[in-house]
């Protein structure tokens, strides 16, 4: 305990404030009454050391809102804060100064409250500080305030040391106690908000979009959420133009989300370095700007020119303190900023002024959650797909396709793969896996099993084999994961089909007719477990022009119910759209079965086609060719890809259309994606198929041709793809495990 002199405590004794009060309630309630009033504060605090007397804590805050919940409520005693250092020298502390303004523009502090802070100690007992805020436009604190308010926290410590002597305990609460109080400040001139003639009404409106925001907020789970939040508690309330929000990362800002009339704000804000001089960048290195309106008109300084407007940059940032006591941090940055325009000139009232640094701080916490949270899940579905076949395995007998879609409600890793195997012979190999639970584990556990499958069945074992090999090395690991499996292995040159189950269910099969059938086989259980029995399996005869499916059930989410019934029926009505074409029907199937509703587990879907042969002498109507990244002669080796294998199959009339389009789907993969890419041709009885693999998921979107120059130039990406559309009877793109897929049909002549 620190010792006062004698003259300190003389002073105390005779020149205190007079607080009377029987009970800790009554004495701190006359203690902030006196001070708001008698230094025309807006709110009024009084700490108190907790009982380990390492922590001050918001006993009682008086005041009108916002300015009450500006306030910190706990802070350590060794912090560097106005009431802290206050406590800590025994003598009255002040809040630095908020920073310069200049001209139109106003570099404010977090909040624009004023703060002093005085100590409430007397010789023998150290209890805390009481300290007060005003409003920045009152003026720097006088003689006359540190004095006034030196003597308030003499007279607490007094009228609390006589409550200590008859054996009450000085304690703060577990949580302040909050008590109006109205001074000759509270409810300046803020148009537009509660009624000014009745107190508290002003502060009361203002702080109602506050609370709604946080509540919007909370359950916000994407950036389009935070936008509609902020557009309809921060935007609308404060009848703003246009708002953008903004993120800082790698030096630039970049735009997250907006809304209204916001293109101009997009525009200079998207894209540009922290270190410009721009509003957008200064507001982020720590401070909000206001601006209240353009540079007037002419020599009058009252007209303003046709496009003033005011404007107002936020930092937003998700671990500062957002509290007036805390004096700011030199050289600190925010993690975004939030923009706000408005119609013609405007003012900033210090109570709004309040409420949007408030915002601020909700809204910059809501963004770092949503970023962090969809950071997680990219890695996360990325991580997965990684673990997925980059390209599927073909033969020219067998045309496959696959999509897969992780879950929505999670942001961590599943285990469902497919995978298309290239056995001995003619044998292709098909395959669908699905390990329980969304963990790393379940992704480790994938990989092993993937890896399993692939090795027996390229050495040729049947499928039956493979699964029980598979099932007795996963056992070996004592692996806690449970794996379902489906494994069909294909004879490409008789269409007999293999197929084992480990718990899956069963794969299905469309003939030539369109009627659908299950290929039915042995349940068995799944892999991991140990069995005294080998696993079974069960042989297929497939007509050529035959569509297999497999699935997870994870498509059809029946929760524990056969999810047979249900893939019967979306097959059947995919394929009745589609007119048998696999990857629109893949398409249509996932789209179907998942829907726009979150999705609790990972979906997989594997189509494969089995096509007749030809017969003997009948050259192979498909080909393909890989491409590496950064490879400067890829489109060349593309174009002459494409002339050979059309001329070798009497299509040459068609060559000059496809050298053109894959000249151009080639180049954006390479630029764009900064991937390998695989290309495949494949010629049908009436048109030709091309398929161009990269790994950027992005799918691409045609730039329309624009009127302006600086508009086209903007547009370069996608611009290539209007020749696609132009010359071909249909495209589209699809994702595949680790990207995505643009395929296109050119039309043969008169086939």
């Amino acid at each position: 305990m620190e010792s006062i002199d004698a003259a300190g405590e003389d002073r105390r004794r005779h020149g205190a404030t007079r607080i009377r009060g029987t009970d800790l309630v009554t004495i701190l309630h006359c203690g902030i009454c006196e001070a708001v009033h008698r230094l025309g504060a807006v709110a009024a605090v009084v700490y108190l050391l907790d009982e380990d007397r390492n922590e001050l804590r918001a006993a009682m805050i008086g005041g009108s809102l916002p300015s009450v919940f500006t306030l910190p409520g706990r802070m350590d005693v060794a912090a560097p804060w106005a009431s802290a250092r206050a406590l800590a020298s025994g003598r009255v502390e002040v809040l630095a100064d908020p920073g310069p303004r200049e001209a139109d523009q106003q570099y404010m502090s977090r909040f624009p409250y004023t703060a002093l802070a005085a100590p409430v100690i007397t010789e023998k007992h150290r209890f805390g500080a009481v300290t007060v805020v005003r409003l920045e436009t009152h003026g720097a604190y006088g003689t006359a305030d540190r004095a006034g308010l030196q003597e308030i926290g003499d007279g607490l410590a007094v009228a609390l040391a006589e409550l200590a002597g008859s054996g009450a305990v000085i304690a703060p609460g577990p949580t302040p106690l909050l008590v109006p109080v109205f001074s000759p400040e509270t409810d300046t001139d803020t148009p537009g908000w509660g009624i000014p003639d009745v107190p508290g009404s002003v502060g009361t409106s203002l702080m109602y979009p506050l609370r709604r925001l946080a509540e919007m907020l909370n359950q916000a789970a994407t950036m389009d959420d935070i936008v509609r939040a902020a557009r309809s508690y921060v935007m609308s309330p404060f009848r703003a133009r246009s708002l953008v929000l903004a993120s800082a990362s790698e030096g630039r800002l970049w735009v997250l989300g907006q809304c209204g009339a916001s293109s101009d704000v997009v525009r200079n804000v998207h894209g540009t370095r922290l270190d410009a001089r721009i509003p957008a960048a200064e507001a982020v290195r720590g401070r909000p700007l206001f601006i209240s309106e353009h540079r007037p008109s002419g020599d009058d300084p009252d007209s303003f020119d046709d496009e003033s407007q005011a404007e107002a940059y936020l930092p937003l940032s998700a671990t500062r303190s957002y509290f007036i006591d805390l004096p700011a941090v030199g050289g600190s940055h925010a993690t975004g900023v939030c923009c706000l325009s408005f119609e013609g000139p405007r003012r900033f009232p210090t109570e709004e002024r309040a409420v949007l640094s408030m915002m601020a701080g909700l809204l910059g916490a809501a963004v770092k959650r949503v970023e962090l949270s969809a950071e997680q899940h990219a890695v996360a579905e990325c991580l997965q797909r990684r673990l997925l076949p980059s390209a599927l395995c073909e033969l020219p007998q067998l045309a496959t396709t696959a999509r897969f879609r992780p879950a929505t409600g999670t942001s961590k890793v599943g285990g469902d793969w497919y995978d298309v195997i290239k056995g001995p012979g003619e044998r292709v190999v098909l395959v669908v896996g699905d390990v329980e639970g969304h963990a790393m584990e379940s992704t480790a556990v994938m990989s092993q099993a993937r890896t399993a499958v692939t090795s027996y069945a390229a050495e040729g074992h049947s499928p039956s084999a493979v699964i029980d090999r598979t099932g007795r090395l996963l056992a070996a690991f004592d692996t806690e994961q449970l794996v379902t499996c489906c494994v069909i292995a294909l004879d490409t040159a008789d269409g007999m089909a293999e197929v084992a189950l480990a718990g899956h269910p069963a794969p299905l099969v469309q003939g030539p007719d369109g009627t659908i059938s299950t290929l039915d086989a042995p349940a068995n259980l799944p892999l991991g477990v140990t069995l005294s029995h080998g696993y079974q399996g069960r042989e297929h005869v497939v007509e050529p022009g035959s569509v297999l499916m497999l699935y997870s059930d994870g498509l059809i989410g029946c929760d524990g119910t056969d999810p047979e019934p249900s893939a019967r029926a979306l097959f059947g009505s995919s394929s009745r759209e589609t007119g048998g074409d696999l990857e629109q029907m893949a398409d249509l199937l996932i789209a179907d079965a998942l829907g726009p509703h979150q999705r609790r587990d990972d979906a997989v879907l594997l189509l494969a086609r089995y096509e007749d042969a030809g017969g003997e002498g009948v050259p192979p109507r498909s080909g393909s060719l890989h491409i590496q990244q950064r490879d400067l002669h890829g489109v060349k080796a593309a174009r002459s890809f494409v002339d050979d294998r059309l001329s070798s199959w009497g299509l040459a009339e068609i060559s000059d259309t496809l050298r053109l389009i894959v000249s151009e789907i080639v180049t954006n993969a390479l630029i764009h994606a900064g991937s390998d890419v695989d290309l495949r041709l494949r010629a049908f009885a009436d048109h030709v198929r091309l398929e161009v693999r990269d790994s950027d998921s992005n799918p691409p979107v045609p730039s329309p041709l624009a009127l302006a120059e600086e508009e086209n130039a903007q547009a370069e990406h996608g611009r290539g793809l209007l020749i696609v559309e132009a010359l071909s009877s249909q495209w589209n793109t699809s994702p595949n495990g680790r990207g995505k897929t643009v395929w296109l049909d050119v039309a043969i002549p008169d086939a």
